[in-house]
């Protein structure tokens, strides 16, 4: 593994500890202030960190997730990756949770990502919260 590969390694470790966390502003301190996130749970993109923290505040209410990085490859010219993770998402007040896959584009600008596009197939949250949560 090359030195950037080691770096941009560690990074992730540290962003998806942040998400675990889930503390808004740890997780906030991840992103530049001018952050472009989406996800298919946002209906759109969520842009600056106001609108990523009142995202996030809701997420974090309404969801317990644990999130496991996987393969990372490296994006040309070395400003972001795409990750596969896993991640255990339970909805809050239910004992019921499903372990689901995705992938994350993440842009960075130094250390900070800029821009987080997640991808994942929503069909296995529907078919959680349809068991009566």
């Amino acid at each position: 593994m090359t030195a950037e590969m080691d770096r941009l390694g560690n990074l992730a470790e540290a962003i998806l500890g942040a998400w675990n966390t889930q503390d808004v502003e740890q997780v906030l301190d991840c992103y530049t202030a001018d952050l472009t996130y989406l996800d298919p749970n946002t209906h759109g993109p969520v842009v600056g960190r106001e609108a990523m923290r009142a995202y996030l505040t809701k997420l974090f209410d309404r969801w317990t997730m644990t999130w496991k990085g996987g393969e990372m490859l490296q994006l040309e010219g070395g400003e972001g990756v795409v990750i596969h993770w896993t991640a255990t998402l339970t909805p809050t007040g239910s004992e019921n949770s499903i372990e689901i896959a995705g992938l994350d584009l993440v842009i960075l600008e130094g250390d900070l990502v800029k821009r987080n596009e997640v991808y994942f197939d929503r069909a296995a949250l529907g078919a959680l919260l349809s068991t009566g949560v």
